[in-house]
């Protein structure tokens, strides 16, 4: 009989923090039946009804704690989106304080995992006698930056994006000041204060898991895994994606059940990503214009980029603010749904021929496990990032140029939606997406690199039982 080993997880709040974890935990209990993980969730105002039908469908191997939700008007108001998941999550360290104490003293636990937003309750680990990791639900590159930002914070006093030459980070495609993440954009200000304080925090730690896999990133991976860095250990575990929930008979299916293969572009943001209306009219003339087939999810529009992110969604029938006539004239070439799309089932499914994304880190790794390349039109965090490392270091994307007043016009948008979807270049984009999808599937199998990763720091986790 195996030893039942027991850790305890902090998501960071909000759904698109809690998803990744929680699939974290569901892969190291599939590889490893004998662990338990308890889920400890700070949230913003009460759940949202996306987490609680995430939660429902959990393994019993894995029990959720809600702790008292941190009241909207406690928060700062008027700051940025990552000072208030921060500061939700300093907020609720009493009560996380509470549950680890109460869990600890019933059983033993092993391990402490945080995601990168809730680093803060790990300093309870020493107290409760754990390993702290932090669970890093982005790229190697952007883990890399993290470390690498406290060395040049030293080292430059202009604003980054005021650099003359492209940021080297170790290993890293040489990214431009102004595509490094949003915490980075102004150094005078707190949120940047508090991404210093974050990456400071990560060099305490055991371990930091990252959502990526060895042949996606080698280079950041490789230089992350130097000796004499003093970085801490490094377990490239990725790719780990949601998997489908059973949306059969949704209409968009159905739709996408009688389109040719490979001919329709999926367009969506994200479960945060709104863009202001403007750009949705410049979208929506770019997708008619450039007569291909596509599916979009349409978001109400707003000045902030990331605006559904910690809000619940509004009642307004976001099909109101596109173009006048544009639904009547292209309802034979695309279909548009309001807010939401089973976007697992929507790229497994034949006829989708690319993705354009907000280049969030799962959206990308969902795409990549099904070889659907990307055109990379990033809106907030760390996306920038994303979009260079996919559409010039891996070349799997195609990005798009803002013009002089900050839009992406409809001219720009019809030249890459046909480089993607038509040509030469198009096909080799899609060439090179087909062999980083089987290496994301090969790194999951059982002798794959990272099962083995897991299944190393595993055996350690269980020698300590």
């Amino acid at each position: 009989m195996e030893k039942r080993v027991n850790i305890a997880v902090v998501p960071g709040p909000g759904f698109s923090h809690l998803v990744p974890i929680l699939q974290f935990s569901k892969r190291l209990l599939q590889l490893h039946p004998n662990f338990h993980v308890t889920c400890l969730i700070p949230s913003f105002g009460s759940p949202s009804s996306a987490s609680k039908s995430v939660l429902e469908t959990l393994p019993p191997n894995i029990k959720s704690i809600f702790l008292e939700p941190v009241k909207p008007e406690d928060l700062p108001q008027g700051v940025a989106i990552e000072t208030q998941i921060q500061f939700t999550v300093t907020l609720s360290l009493p009560s996380i304080h509470q549950a680890l104490k109460s869990i600890t003293s019933k059983t033993p636990f092993v391990a402490l995992v945080a995601d990168s937003f809730a680093f803060e309750a790990l300093d309870f680990a020493e107290e409760f006698n754990l390993l702290s990791y932090i669970y890093f639900p982005s790229a190697a590159t952007t883990l890399s930056w993290y470390l690498y930002v406290l060395k040049l914070d030293k080292e430059t006093s202009c604003e980054y994006r005021d650099l003359p030459e492209p940021v080297k980070i170790p290993g890293c495609v040489p990214i431009h000041g102004r595509d490094l993440n949003n915490q980075a954009q102004d150094r005078s200000s707190q949120v940047y204060k508090l991404f210093l304080q974050r990456a400071q925090r990560f060099c305490f730690v055991d371990g930091i898991f990252i959502n990526s896999f060895f042949e996606m990133e080698k280079g950041p991976i490789r230089a992350l895994k130097e000796e004499g860095r003093g970085y801490p250990e490094v377990f490239p575990v990725g790719p780990i994606v949601q998997t489908g929930d059973d949306a059969k008979g949704l209409e968009c299916l159905t739709w996408l059940d009688k389109q040719e293969d490979g001919s329709v572009l999926y367009v969506s943001f994200g479960s945060g990503g709104t863009l202001t209306q403007e750009q949705v009219n410049e979208l929506a003339y770019g997708l008619e214009l450039s007569n291909h087939k596509f599916l979009w999810v349409v978001r109400e529009p707003s000045s902030l980029a990331f605006d559904a992110y910690l809000r619940a969604q509004r009642s307004v029938d976001p099909l109101h603010f596109l173009p006048d006539g544009f639904l009547e004239r292209t309802k034979e070439q695309g279909m548009v749904v309001p807010s939401w799309a089973p976007q697992i089932q929507v790229l497994a499914h034949s006829s989708i021929g690319g993705f354009l994304t907000h280049c969030g880190w799962n959206s990308v790794l969902e795409s990549v496990m099904n070889g659907v390349p990307l055109i990379t039109w990033p809106l907030f965090a760390e996306q920038r990032m994303n979009a260079v490392v996919l559409s010039e270091g891996l070349k799997v994307g195609v990005r798009p140029r803002l013009s002089e007043n900050g839009l992406v016009e409809r001219v720009e948008i019809v030249k890459v939606i046909k480089c993607l979807m038509e040509g030469e270049e198009g096909g080799k984009i899609h060439k090179r997406m087909e062999e980083l999808k089987e290496a994301a599937n090969n790194a999951l199998k059982e002798d794959g690199s990272s099962t083995k990763t897991l299944s190393e720091l595993v055996q350690k986790w269980e020698s300590l039982v």
